[in-house]
């Protein structure tokens, strides 16, 4: 039985692969946060990997506070590049399989086509660099290690876009939203169905270990995600589409971030659902 390391236990995706795991009886499952593996200290894992005998770690655990990133850049910096060459050398030394969550934040968002993973990066945000330089350093030590650079992630778990959304309608009856910030919506359900289907075909076949890009399937700007929510969720409050410039935030984001699947869903014969069909799903999930 493989032994599979889930770090960042506590977040959305975290949450979601426990979730999952139930269908993946054939897998051992270890569910961790900082309370209990501290992947700042490279010593902890290798002592943790060693014993508990793992073969695989999702590295979920991430300093996600975009904004916030802009005063703290050096706690970010610490989350999401040096506890990620902690990992990567802890995982290269015990020869475990690394898969680590990144983020289109790499990008400047000046792309008129979908992202490829290999483009240009240039992270525009503090957020972003701390992303992109975790991304560098866990190639440089570790041979074994899948990088999947997501977007716009939701779910039932923890805050995010949609709860967002469905708190502040009870609160106003008008939202503004930014339209000219063109992306995809990414399911956590999904994208955790993703990592274990790689998991599985690299059991069955091999592990390709490289970058790649997964979000939901569509286009859709944040005006357009929100009116979809509001909609399928019959919510009285008027959206309301901005300029980005009338909706100042610290960190500059992407205006444009669409990523292209093509070489996942090649290489490890994915499927990948529509977002809007998601979001159907995660809401009725809610409504559970």
């Amino acid at each position: 039985m493989q032994t599979i390391l889930i770090t960042g236990a506590n977040g959305q995706l975290g949450n979601s692969l426990r979730l999952l795991s139930k269908q993946y009886p054939r897998y051992r499952f270890l569910f961790t946060d900082v309370d209990i593996l501290d992947i700042c200290n490279k010593e902890a894992l290798q002592a943790y990997m060693k014993t508990c005998e793992v073969d695989y770690v999702v590295n979920c655990a991430a300093y996600t506070a975009v904004d916030k990133a802009e005063d703290e850049e050096v706690l970010c910096l610490t989350i999401n590049r040096d506890a990620v060459r902690s990992l990567g050398e802890a995982a290269s030394a015990a020869k475990v399989k690394v898969i680590h969550i990144s983020t289109d934040y790499v990008f400047d968002g000046t792309n008129s086509i979908p992202y490829v993973e290999s483009d240009y990066t240039c992270p525009m945000s503090a957020y972003g660099r701390s992303k992109h330089e975790g991304e560098l350093i866990l190639k440089a030590v570790c041979p074994h290690a899948i990088i999947i650079r997501t977007s716009w992630l939701y779910s039932e778990f923890g805050n995010n876009f949609v709860k967002t959304i469905l708190r502040l309608d009870k609160e106003h009856s008008k939202l503004n939203v930014v339209f000219d910030q063109i992306g995809t919506p990414t399911y956590s359900g999904d994208l955790a169905s993703a990592i274990l289907s790689i998991i599985d075909y690299s059991e069955k076949k091999e592990f390709i270990q490289g970058t790649y890009h997964y979000s939901n399937e569509g286009v859709c700007s944040w005006y357009d995600f929100a009116l979809k929510i509001v909609e399928l969720k019959h919510l009285s409050c008027k959206i309301v589409p901005v300029d980005t410039k009338d909706y100042p935030t610290r960190a500059t984001r992407p205006q444009y971030s669409v990523l292209n699947k093509g070489k996942i869903k090649k290489k490890y014969g994915l499927t990948i659902p529509h977002w809007e069909e998601s979001l159907k799903q995660m809401l009725a999930k809610l409504n559970d």
